[in-house]
Parts: C-alpha cells; structure tokens; sequence
C-alpha cells in the first residue's frame, strides 16, 4: 500500500512574512523574471512548513501509518500529515508545475486545487512563464521523532518542468531546510546559472497571537556561511560509527577528530546535523558508503539540496566514495538515485576526501 494525496482538506491560510523578510527577498530577487519565486514560491514553502510544524505539534501518538511509500519504507502518521500539508501548499502555487517527493517519489503534475484554470494560466503569463519543479523530503528523520527529537524538511528547487536528466549545478537553483525543534526555523539558499557562490539566509516562525497577529515569517540572519580559519571549536558529525569496523579509512579519519579534539555533534538527523554546523560557522557531516553500508541519501530529495546550501555558504559537498562534487553537470535520471556524502567547511572536506578517497 503506498501513500496517496487526494488533498481533501482545505489548504493552510498563508502564513505571512515580515516587512524585514519582504525587503530582503526584494534584495535578493529584484528582477522581474523571478517575481513568482519572491512573490509566490518561496512563500508556500515556507507556509507550508509552518504547517506541518503545526501538524506536528498536534500529533502527540507518532505510530505507524498502516502504509508504506514507493520505496518500500513504513510510514508515521507524522509522514503522511507533512506530505499531505506540503501538497496541499503546493496546490495553490501556479508556478509549481511538477513535484514529487521521498514519499510518492514519481514526479507529476501539480493539481492546482481551488485555483481555476484562468487564475493558474494569468500568473503563470504574468511572470513570463516562470515555472519550477519541487522535489520534497517531507518529514527526514522521522525515525527519531518519537523521542521528540529535531526533524526537518527538505525542498530542492528547480527551473523548468522536470529535475529527471537535469544538471543539477545548473538548474537546481534553491533549496530550503526546514528545522522543527523548540522553535520552527528555515535555512534557504538561492543560486542561478552563472553565479558562482549564490546566497544563504535563515528564517524563524515567530507566533505574535498575542498581538494579534498570528504566525509569520521572520528573518534571523541576512546572510548565513561558514567561518574563516582559526575555528574556536572544531565539530565533527559521524553518521553510522560501526562502519568503522570494516572501514579502514573512516576509522583513521574518526581516529583523528578525537586526537585532534573535535567536538561530536551527532543526533541522528540529517537536517539539525548540518544546520548546526551552519549557526557555530564549523563542522563536517560524513556519510560514508561501504560494503556494509551502502548509500542510503537520494541524491533528489537530500544529497543535491543539502549541497545546495553548503556551498551557498562557502563550503564543499563531495561523493565520499568518488571524491567528485555533489553538485555537477550529471542529474539523475531516476527518482532513487543513492549515495553518501561529506559536507560542511571547505577546508574539513578537502582533508576528509583525502583519507576516504585516497
């Protein structure tokens, strides 16, 4: 049985940006060719995070779901009311035009529900045939989230009507990393082609009811990147420690971070593991591949996001098993496409790919 979304319910109210998130987009996308993503897209992401915050919030039995995704893995309930929140989001962004996700991993055409027809092909010639497809992770780390543990959502955001077969350093021009832990934030970055470095910046969830307001959207930090050398404190993130049994180089690498005195900061999810190396300016996150262990990361819905943001932030994501950037001219042409990685501060990386890759 795999997950369906009839998309039922009504969509969530928009949730609203400050004035100073306004401004900022306005800064940062300020030619009329991407009015849809200021105006339009990057706000339904970010609505529909604030959702399945609300979602979760409200879910206190986290049990199976009676039903698993296409893959083959049992969903949470938690799993299903995430996918069902980001969909119904989507379904009211006409520039939208395909998605898919971990959950119902074939991209389709978005159902722009409760939009007519006219609405969704007005705004679509307003902004010049601007059009995008999303690729979503809707809940990652759903596994840890009975303990009440940090999860997160991730959105991978391309130009055109398809991310199968694309070049991912090309055409995947945003990426958004929701984080649901004591406060509901989001990381987003922006790059588009011929621009080398692209731009990150961080938004928090403000809940101003006292006020009379409600939810919106605020922005946290301008502009987020790693630190310059000399780091304070150095942090390591080490997913699946027992490979080191049978994997030589990623002991020797494990080895000299606690020689070294890193500090280890692992909780399990992919999303707050990374995150946090981006809010204390150092750290590497390593997911190896071995023979053991193979690569469990899809390459659409975690590795070419993730990357995405590392390198808006001045850091480097690279295969731990190639040595070759995460981000490169080769897409995929298939929505399971797996391998690992190693992400996080530039120089960190280099050093890792060095022991792992020889």
């Amino acid at each position: 049985m795999t997950t369906s979304h009839s998309l039922k319910a009504a969509a969530p109210p928009a949730t609203p940006l400050t004035a100073a998130l306004t401004t900022h987009l306005a800064s940062l996308l300020p030619s009329s060719s991407r009015d849809s993503l200021r105006t339009s897209v990057l706000p339904s992401l970010l609505t529909s995070i604030a959702a399945t915050s609300t979602a979760l919030r409200a879910a206190q039995d986290v049990s199976l779901a009676g039903s698993s995704n296409s893959f083959g893995d049992d969903q949470l309930n938690v799993d299903v009311l995430a996918e069902e929140a980001i969909r119904l989001c989507l379904a009211q962004c006409p520039s939208v035009v395909t998605a898919s996700s971990e959950e119902d991993p074939i991209e389709k055409p978005v159902q722009h529900t409760g939009l007519p027809f006219q609405v969704v092909e007005a705004e679509q010639d307003r902004t010049h045939g601007e059009v995008y497809t999303v690729a979503f992770d809707p809940l990652d780390g759903s596994s840890i989230i009975a303990p009440n543990w940090t999860v997160g959502t991730i959105f991978s955001l391309w130009d055109g009507t398809s991310a199968l077969g694309a070049s991912p350093r090309d055409k995947q021009i945003g990426a958004v990393l929701g984080v649901y832990g004591p406060r509901t934030t989001a990381v987003v970055a922006l790059r588009f082609p011929g621009e080398e470095k692209g731009v990150c910046f961080e938004v928090g969830l403000s809940d101003s009811s006292e006020a009379g307001k409600g939810q919106e959207w605020d922005l946290i930090r301008p502009s987020v990147s790693y630190a310059p050398p000399p780091f304070k404190t150095r942090y390591f993130a080490p997913a699946n420690l027992r490979s080191t049994n049978t994997h030589a180089a990623y002991a020797k690498l494990v080895a000299h971070y606690m020689a070294e005195n890193y500090t280890l900061r692992y909780c399990g999810g992919l999303v707050p593991d990374v995150v946090h190396a981006l809010v204390k300016g150092h750290g590497v996150y390593l997911s190896p591949v071995t023979e053991t262990s193979k690569a469990k990361l899809r390459s659409l819905y975690e590795l070419f996001p993730l990357a995405l943001v590392v390198e808006c932030c001045g850091g480097r994501a690279v295969d731990p098993v190639s040595g070759e950037n995460i981000l490169g001219d080769k897409g995929v042409e298939g929505c399971d496409e797996r391998g690992g990685i190693v992400c996080g501060t530039a120089e960190e990386v280099e050093y890792a790919k060095e022991v792992l890759c020889g």
